[in-house]
């Protein structure tokens, strides 16, 4: 074989190794594309990372929290919620609860995350009737729940119409079924139910649910005990705190749609 055709052959050989590097090349370079726009679309469009598992001052803020500290809460993966309008702007006021009210087994807080569901506690009968009565009444419909603590305790406070924390019905009623303690603290277990208030028989709609347990004075009422639905605010939670810090609105906005009660 001459010099001339190991030439050529040599030539014609680098030429389809330099072909196949450049389709090869180009095919990266497709992928690449390919998972920037999809990035780009998550960002722009706002699609959730995590999927839900269920879709479903009468009271001040909660129990004697911890104060906020400056640690920032970083949002890790949101949960899918509906989109919410501005909260109610009127509030529902009552002088008081009818002696007649009658309290339900069950109440469903049906959210734009999913519904939750609480079993009523009997050992809290006028709790359970008030909480029912304003239920019934739409109180609860269209409210935010405004306050998410994420250290020292683990709590989503819900219940007050204006959503600032210093919301109520109109009337206050006494503390019952309070947890029994002789250390002045005791652990409000992940699923409990309980009122918040401002001290001492000063009940009034604002209520806190425990999504991990938690060491509080033995101050706050407890009424029910969540059946399904608290895997929604181990997301809510998740989602950490608005502006960063332990306490205050959750990044994640959760909103009250409706209260339903079973008889």
């Amino acid at each position: 074989m001459t010099s001339k055709r190991e030439r050529e052959l040599a030539r014609a050989k680098y030429e389809r190794q330099m072909e196949r590097r450049t389709q090869r090349q180009n095919r990266e370079r497709l992928v690449k594309v390919a998972v920037v726009v999809g990035l780009l679309l998550v960002v722009a469009v706002g699609i959730p990372l995590l999927k839900n598992v269920s879709k479903t001052t009468a009271a001040a803020p909660t129990p004697a929290a911890s104060t906020p500290t400056t640690s920032a809460s970083t949002p890790t993966s949101l949960p899918i919620c509906d989109q919410v309008g501005e909260n109610r702007a009127d509030t529902i006021k009552f002088s008081k609860v009818p002696a007649n009210a009658k309290s339900g087994s069950a109440l469903t807080l049906h959210t734009n995350c999913g519904d939750i569901g609480i079993t009523l506690d009997k050992r809290a009968p006028r709790t359970t009737a008030a909480m029912s009565f304003l239920a019934n009444r739409g109180f609860f419909n269209k409210t935010q729940c405004h306050r998410l603590t994420t250290q020292g305790i683990y709590v989503l406070q819900c219940g007050d119409p204006t959503a600032t924390g210093s919301g109520g019905p109109g009337f206050s009623f006494k503390d019952e079924n309070l947890p029994v303690s002789t250390s002045g603290s005791t652990i409000y277990k992940r699923g409990t139910v309980a009122m918040a208030n401002s001290g001492p028989n000063t009940n009034g709609s604002q209520f806190f649910l425990v999504y991990k347990d938690s060491p509080l004075p033995p101050n706050y009422s407890v009424w029910g005990k969540m059946t399904f639905g608290v895997k929604i605010l181990d997301q809510i939670a998740g989602a950490g705190v608005a502006g960063g810090g332990a306490d205050g609105s959750p990044n994640q906005k959760i909103v009250i749609a409706k209260a339903s009660v079973r008889p």
